[in-house]
C-alpha cells in the first residue's frame, strides 16, 4: 500500500553526459572541484565515454566545467530545492545501460547496443522486468515522453507500447493535469540536440548546454504552473559521465561478468557498478532545501517510485537500494513552485576554442496536442484523500 506521502506524480527528466564536477563543481557548499578550466558550449568534441573510456579515465577524462552563468536555471533550482552531491550513475559506461537502470533497475549490457561492433554483450530487446510493467499491474499509469529513439523499446514487454509518445505531448498533458503517475521525459535530439549531449555527427558545432537547460526549465515551468505541482516530485539527472572528469571515485558494487570487446581492452571482472558521479536535482513542495550528502544512484529513483506507490522490488539491486528519503520532508510546509527569472536561451556563452559550423537558432514553440485522461487508479487516490484533489548514442 502507498506510504503516507502526498506524491501522486513523479517526473524523471533525464539529460545527458555531464559529471557533477562538470556542472556543479562550483556550487557553493557542494563537494565539487571548482578549479577546472571553463568549458566551451559547444565543446570541440564528444569525449569517449563507453566502458573502455571509463577504464582510461585517468588519462582521458576532460578536466573542464561549466559555471552558473552557463546553466543558471539548474543553480537556481539547487538553491530552492535539493541538490544531491553524492549521486552516481549505475553503470561505469555510457547511455543505454544507464537508461535501462532508470527504467528497470537492471542492464544486461555494459556499453550501448551494436550487433556489429559489440558482440561481447547481449542485443536488444531484453526480457527483463521493469517499473512501467509493475505500475500497470498495480493499476497505475506511466508514460515515456521522448524523441525518435526510445530506450523503452529495448525492453520486450514495453516495446511498441502506446505509452511511448513524443516529448511534444508533455506540455499539453501537464497543462491539462493528465500526467501519469510516473513520467520519463527526454529532450529531442534533432534538428537541435537539446539533451545537453556534446554535439557530434550532424550536430557538430551546435551549442547544447544552455539551450538544453532552457528546454528543461520550460518543461519544469509547465508543471510549476499546473494544478499538479502540489503532488509532484521532479527528478532532474544526467544519464552518464560523458567523458568529463569528476574528482570523486565511485565505489565498486559489482563487476562485469560478460565478455571482452575485440579492441584488446579487458572488460571481464572490471567494475560494472557504480559509474561516475552526476548531478541530481529534486524539485517538490516536499523537497528539503539544501545539499543531500547521502549516497544515491539511478536505481534510487526507481526505489522512490516503488516506495511511493507501494510496489514490490524488481530485483536484488533495487531491493538493496536507498529510496531518496533524505531529500524529502513530507511534514514541512509545502514549498512554492520553482522560480527562475530567465526566459529564452539568450546569448550562448562560449569559452575556449570554437569548432567549425553554424550556430542553430533556438527551436520555436511546439503546438500543444490534446491531453489524455488520467488513469483510474490515480483518480481513485485523489477521491480517497479529499474528495476533490486534483537518442541513442554511439
Amino acid at each position: 500500500m502507498k506510504p503516507n506521502n502526498p506524491v501522486d506524480h513523479v517526473v524523471i527528466i533525464v539529460k545527458e553526459n555531464h559529471t557533477f564536477d562538470n556542472y556543479f563543481g562550483t556550487f557553493p557548499g557542494a563537494n565539487g572541484d571548482g578549479t577546472l578550466q571553463h568549458a566551451a558550449d559547444p565543446p570541440p568534441s564528444d569525449p569517449p565515454h563507453d566502458h573502455a573510456g571509463w577504464l582510461r579515465r585517468a588519462q582521458g577524462a576532460v578536466r573542464q566545467q561549466y559555471h552558473e552563468s552557463d546553466i543558471p536555471a539548474y543553480f537556481a533550482y539547487a538553491r530552492q530545492f535539493t541538490l544531491c552531491d553524492n549521486y552516481f550513475t549505475e553503470v561505469a559506461s555510457q547511455s543505454e545501460p544507464n537508461h535501462l537502470m532508470l527504467i528497470a533497475a537492471a542492464s544486461p549490457i555494459i556499453d550501448n547496443s551494436s550487433a556489429k561492433r559489440r558482440s561481447y554483450q547481449p542485443q536488444a530487446p531484453f526480457d527483463i522486468p521493469s517499473l512501467p510493467a509493475s505500475l500497470e499491474r498495480a493499476g497505475l499509469t506511466w508514460r515515456s515522453y521522448g524523441d525518435q529513439h526510445n530506450y523503452f523499446n529495448d525492453i520486450v514487454a514495453l516495446k511498441g507500447s502506446r505509452q511511448i509518445v513524443r516529448w511534444t505531448q508533455f506540455d499539453a498533458d501537464a497543462a491539462a493535469g493528465t500526467l501519469p503517475n510516473v513520467s520519463w521525459l527526454y529532450a529531442p535530439g534533432s534538428p537541435n540536440d537539446l539533451s545537453e549531449h556534446p554535439p557530434y555527427g550532424k550536430n557538430a558545432g551546435q551549442p547544447t548546454v544552455r539551450l538544453g537547460m532552457q528546454w528543461t526549465a520550460d518543461r519544469v515551468k509547465q508543471i510549476a504552473q499546473s494544478q499538479l505541482w502540489a503532488n509532484t516530485a521532479i527528478f532532474i539527472t544526467w544519464d552518464d559521465w560523458g567523458g568529463w572528469y569528476d574528482h570523486v571515485e565511485p565505489r565498486q558494487k559489482d563487476v562485469w561478468k560478460g565478455g571482452n570487446p575485440p579492441t584488446g581492452v579487458a572488460y571481464t571482472n572490471t567494475q560494472f557498478s557504480y559509474g561516475p558521479r552526476v548531478g541530481c536535482l529534486v524539485l517538490s513542495p516536499y523537497a528539503k532545501r539544501g545539499i543531500s550528502k547521502a549516497f544515491h544512484s539511478h536505481v534510487s529513483i526507481v526505489k522512490f517510485c516503488e516506495k511511493t506507490f507501494g510496489l514490490q522490488p524488481l530485483n536484488a539491486r533495487d531491493a538493496a537500494s536507498d529510496d531518496m528519503a533524505d531529500c524529502f520532508d513530507f511534514r514541512q510546509a509545502p514549498l512554492a513552485p520553482p522560480v527562475w527569472s530567465g526566459g529564452g536561451a539568450g546569448p550562448i556563452p562560449s569559452r575556449g576554442p570554437k569548432p567549425p559550423g553554424p550556430n542553430p537558432k533556438p527551436r520555436g514553440r511546439i503546438a500543444r496536442q490534446p491531453g489524455k485522461s488520467r488513469g483510474p487508479a490515480s483518480a481513485k487516490r485523489k477521491r480517497k484523500k479529499s474528495g476533490k484533489r486534483p537518442c541513442k548514442r554511439p
